[in-house]
């Protein structure tokens, strides 16, 4: 493949990349091509893209993007992964085919420029995603707001509550 050829390549992956940082390697090269067709449909649906190529090509174009961290991984058969949500969501995607397909394996990722390997991933895909990390957030910083409003409220209700007797009292006498 010429210089040409090759620059072209590299334009047209950083072009599909475009701005993601987080990407996930996989060795789908044992898979069926049925099994991998819906593979490949289910991540569409996921809104992941796969994009499998020569891994000195994706490496050049991961490094002119400032893509660090998977140089390790890239040997072999790869294929790069990225897209939904977040990291963990894309992480949990994969876990869950990786499980339902052991003929893939997972080789590694690149998250914020470090490297993990296979193992981090499925840890990673065991915690909690960014909106359910929000939402843990704001149960957090409501609480004590919870709380003031209960202890503000709980004299109110005694008051009432005794009151409710005394009137009950007088109309039953």
């Amino acid at each position: 493949m010429g210089r040409q050829v090759k620059d072209m390549v590299i334009s047209d992956i950083q072009s599909r990349i475009g701005d993601v940082k987080d990407f996930i390697v996989v060795d789908c090269s044992k898979i069926d091509a049925m099994t991998a067709n819906r593979w490949r449909l289910g991540l569409r649906k996921d809104r992941i893209t796969a994009l499998t190529v020569k891994n000195s090509i994706a490496a050049n174009a991961l490094k002119k993007k400032g893509i660090e961290g998977l140089d390790s991984v890239l040997a072999g058969p790869s294929t790069l992964i990225w897209g939904g949500d977040d990291i963990v969501a894309l992480s949990k995607a994969v876990a869950k085919y990786a499980k339902d397909m052991p003929k893939m394996e997972i080789k590694g990722a690149s998250v914020e420029g470090q490297a993990l390997n296979a193992a981090a991933v499925d840890s990673l895909s065991k915690s909690a995603g960014r909106l359910e990390t929000i939402g843990q957030i704001a149960g957090l910083l409501l609480a004590p707001g919870g709380q003031l409003a209960g202890c503000l409220q709980a004299p109110g209700g005694k008051l009432a509550g005794q009151l409710k007797t005394l009137s009950e009292k007088e109309t039953s006498e």
